[in-house]
């Protein structure tokens, strides 16, 4: 096999500062930061007619076949940890099929950052490893998109896996820095990929999208904790569904308040009020805690718990990021108080969660 050119793409993961399971219906907004850990796609074009896939993420290489425009692994029934790497693929050789271009054999080795020994932070590893390997793939091939295009291509590979999840962490994971967001239909997009092609997908306005970049907090620390317990994102918001909540009463209220607060941090963030930052972030909490008491998702781990309260403790706001039931919590704290947050980070570890040396990624991927 004869190896041809080579590119090298990152892309950053994600934390949620608000705006979690409310943002998965279209249109309603949430606010994101990327993060400075990456993970990295190296795409290597052959002349085989495979993709072989290196991961630290899986024991060995793996040789994927194309079978009628699918990509195939022998050895197992489905894509496992390499779903949404094998999405991407597929979605891009679709776009390059419509317009006549040919993929190349290829190899791909992805090295995440957002891992700890295999064991996820929880900080939209999936996310950044789709938008890295689209970004690769495009470029490799002579494709010259947008990051807005590219953040399509992302969703509508990610959403032919989980047509639940928001797109958040793609969004994220492009632009870079800290964002306002409101998630697309999904199911729009989908349908409009499978009638009229991924070509048509990328020029059609999405009803709920929208996307921008927000000035970061003027004088408050973004500090992060990992509880050490991974969570499924996937499992707890289908978990929500799957208790009847959507379409009551009570989750069109928690919509309403999540719209409302998160609109209210993105105007804090815009005007550079901290004070006002602070009080959406701890009207966040309150409202996924009462979420959480009244439909028992186990969003409050004890470890999130105790997270949220030795950064109030100090006058500082925290809550769980993204689905909550572990992963990661965020606080955030007067960036002038060095020893309020030597305090909080000394509590985090003696309740067991382990501050992460994270800070917001500048930007995504290049334009």
């Amino acid at each position: 096999m004869t190896s041809g050119p080579t590119v090298v793409r990152s892309a950053p993961g994600k934390l949620f500062v608000a705006g979690e399971y409310a943002v998965v219906e279209p249109g309603t907004p949430a606010v994101l930061v990327a993060v400075d850990r990456e993970i990295t796609v190296t795409a290597t074009a052959s002349d085989a007619a495979d993709v072989v896939i290196h991961s630290d993420l899986v024991p060995r290489a793996e040789t994927w076949r194309w079978i009628d425009g699918r990509l195939r692994y022998a050895e197992t029934d489905g894509p496992g940890a390499l779903g949404h790497v094998v999405s991407a693929v597929e979605t891009v050789r679709r776009l390059l099929d419509e317009r006549g271009l040919p993929l190349p054999g290829l190899t791909l080795t992805i090295s995440s950052g957002l891992h700890d020994n295999g064991r996820k932070y929880g900080l939209g590893s999936s996310g950044a490893v789709t938008v890295a390997t689209i970004d690769a793939l495009t470029s490799l091939c002579g494709l010259d998109l947008s990051l807005d295009a590219r953040y399509r291509l992302a969703v509508i590979s990610s959403a032919g896996i989980d047509p639940k999840g928001s797109g958040g962490d793609l969004a994220a994971s492009t632009w870079g820095g800290w964002i306002a967001y409101q998630s697309p239909d999904r199911a729009f997009v989908l349908d409009l990929a499978r009638r009229h092609g991924v070509g048509e997908a990328l020029r059609t306005p999405w009803p709920g999208l929208s996307v921008r970049r927000l000035p970061a907090p003027r004088g408050l620390a973004l500090e992060v904790g990992w509880t050490g317990n991974p969570a499924s994102t996937t499992s707890l918001v289908s978990g929500l569904h799957r208790r009847t909540w959507r379409g009551t009463a009570s989750h069109r209220a928690f919509v309403e308040t999540s719209t409302d607060l998160v609109r209210g941090a993105i105007a804090a963030l815009d005007a550079g009020d901290d004070p006002g930052l602070l009080r959406q972030i701890l009207r966040a909490r309150q409202e996924l805690a009462r979420l959480d008491d009244e439909v028992g998702l186990g969003i409050f781990t004890p470890e999130l718990t105790a997270l949220c309260a030795a950064a109030e403790a100090v006058g500082g706001a925290a809550k769980p990021s993204g689905a909550g039931g572990g992963d990661c919590g965020i606080a955030l704290l007067d960036a002038g108080a060095t020893h309020d947050i030597s305090q909080v980070r000394q509590r985090w570890a003696a309740a067991g969660v382990l501050p992460l040396p994270l800070r917001p990624a500048p930007e995504g991927i290049e334009e």
